[in-house]
């Protein structure tokens, strides 16, 4: 049996959510061989998820997405290097209740990926998701070198509002060592840069934008690509409007014009993990996530193991806090059957505190159905 389930966000790591299913299994089944593969898809909890699967959790000092320096991590084996732009950029680097949609920053990013150049890294797997920022890659780029300048040749200040006084881009200093890795964008959004499902508007409210500050950050992100153009030619136009270069905050699009390669981020992170050998010998695949919901089966983690499983013909059962998907969804994504957490506890808020005994409860029932 194979436990390769994501975080349940707010609760439990990627690495619990595997000890409280194993725990449960064994207490129905103590003789079962189980055997646990923590899962992410690029956004927060990708190294976490690199560092069980035996990656060496490296940490460095960086600038979080308001300046402030804050110690983050990211995961390197042998050459390859698993970076996640969250540990520096992340929501969870602001202060509770603060937001800063247009002067958050992604250049500790930056210094992230320059670090894992630092430690010989060959092939960057870098996971964006979770940003606290909306500033096109910006921040990222100026921390490998790049210059963004105003009409008075000053660097324009930090985030995606400042963007709107961009008047030339020089890429020319970027890290030389850029050139000779293999980037991988690994997200699980397609969106383009700006426009109606560009970054400002769909994740900018998240990150605390108003209306206004939407407006703003769309207009500005557009200015930023047309210079870029000016800077480098059509391709950053044509990056703009790629798939990822929306993600997180259009540091995707930062990510393109340093010739990353865009994937999805949970088939990245299988291959990197190792899933396929450890699919190969398994019977019976848990994953699951906070919630299952439609969100799920656009390139969430669960339905790409899913989906993996399916084409191995492997039997693939889920485990979540809530469910919001209907069964024909389910068995479409490759899920036979789920086990939320309000199945044990209708009240989500004690679903939420008790997150671990009630997993370790639906997974005594995995157990019965399965291996009694």
């Amino acid at each position: 049996m194979l436990v390769a389930a994501d975080k349940f966000k707010g609760s439990l790591t990627a690495v619990q959510v595997a000890q409280r299913v194993t725990a449960g299994l064994h207490r129905v089944a103590p003789h079962v061989e189980v055997a646990s593969l923590p899962v992410a898809d690029g956004g927060d909890g990708t190294v976490d998820a690199a560092v069980a699967a035996g990656f060496e959790r490296r940490e460095v000092r960086v600038a979080g997405p308001l300046g402030q320096e804050v110690t983050a991590a990211f995961a390197l084996r042998e050459e390859t290097a698993v970076v996640e732009m969250a540990e520096a950029s992340g929501l969870q680097r602001l202060p509770a209740g603060v937001f800063a949609p247009l002067t958050a920053s992604t250049y500790g990013s930056g210094e992230l990926l320059r670090a894992a150049l630092d430690a010989g890294a060959r092939t960057i797997v870098f996971g964006v998701g979770g940003s606290a920022t909306t500033d096109g890659g910006a921040g990222m780029l100026s921390a490998l070198g790049a210059r963004f300048l105003d009409a008075d040749g000053e660097p324009v200040p930090p985030g995606g509002g400042a963007l709107a006084d961009l008047a030339t881009a020089d890429l020319s200093g970027l890290d030389p060592r850029l050139g000779s890795v293999e980037l991988v964008l690994a997200s699980d959004v397609d969106n383009p840069l700006t426009g109606p499902k560009g970054a400002p508007a769909v994740y900018g409210p998240q990150k605390g934008a108003s209306p206004d500050d939407v407006q703003a950050l769309d207009e500005a992100l557009a200015h930023y690509a047309k210079v870029l153009e000016s800077a480098v030619g059509a391709r950053a136009a044509e990056q703009a409007t790629a798939p990822g270069a929306g993600a997180a905050g259009g540091i995707g699009y930062g990510a393109l014009l340093i010739g990353a390669r865009f994937r999805p981020g949970i088939d990245v992170m299988l291959d990197v993990l190792g899933f396929g050998p450890a699919l190969d010998r398994a019977d019976l695949v848990i994953t699951g996530e906070g919630s299952l919901d439609e969100q799920t089966l656009h390139g969430k983690a669960p339905a790409g193991v899913a989906a993996a499983a399916r084409a191995a013909g492997k039997e693939v059962v889920a485990v979540c806090g809530r469910l919001a998907l209907q069964p024909a969804a389910l068995g479409g994504a490759g899920i036979r059957r789920v086990y939320p957490l309000t199945d044990v506890e209708p009240d989500l808020a004690v679903c939420l505190s008790d997150a671990g005994p009630l997993l370790e409860r639906v997974a005594e029932q995995i157990a019965r159905d399965f291996l009694v």
